[in-house]
């Protein structure tokens, strides 16, 4: 199951609402916000590697060395949210009309954003223990939480209830 193109539309143009949200609660202008290089990829676009079973989204970073050189000043991470569709669309189904994929994705979208900027804050290392890992999935549920408030309605509500049981929605897990 893949999203069809209406899907991947809904999907960048949440994310752009994620961005702008997320820029708020941080107090970040645009061109802060600018500097977390990410891209999103649905799962017809993603490698072998991108790939996740049991869960929504899969944050991957990349390395890049802006110059051959010596010098690391030119050298960055690139972030790719790799949105796992088929995951997503069957917990939308399975979900019999009560959860439904906007909200979702933008609950989804907001919490992947929260990580990248968390990640390049050095708030945790990208490559913490699992344990540290578990940690940060509850302080990014509750800044994600918190930076969604202003959205809230009651199909956002079900999410935010869903994930609040160990961010589960059936059996599938955001990460």
């Amino acid at each position: 199951m893949h999203f069809n193109p209406a899907q991947r539309s809904l999907a960048n143009n949440v994310f752009q609402q994620a961005e702008n949200l997320t820029g708020q609660y941080f107090r970040f202008n645009r061109e802060e916000m600018k500097k977390y290089r990410y891209d999103v990829k649905t799962l017809a676009d993603l490698e072998k590697h991108e790939m996740r079973d049991g869960a929504f989204a899969h944050l991957c970073r990349y390395h890049f060395n802006k110059d051959q050189d010596l010098d690391k000043s030119g050298d960055f991470h690139f972030y790719r949210v790799c949105l796992q569709d088929n995951q997503i669309l069957n917990a939308v189904e399975r979900g019999h009309s009560f959860i439904r994929l906007n909200p979702l994705l933008l609950y989804i979208a907001a919490h992947e954003l929260v990580h990248i900027i968390r990640f390049e804050a050095r708030e945790i290392d990208f490559d913490a223990s699992r344990e540290e890992k578990e940690r940060e999935e509850d302080k990014v549920h509750t800044i994600t939480r918190d930076l969604l408030q202003s959205r809230i309605s009651p199909d956002l509500r079900l999410i935010f209830d869903c994930f609040s049981n160990r961010y589960k929605i059936g059996d599938i897990l955001i990460h």
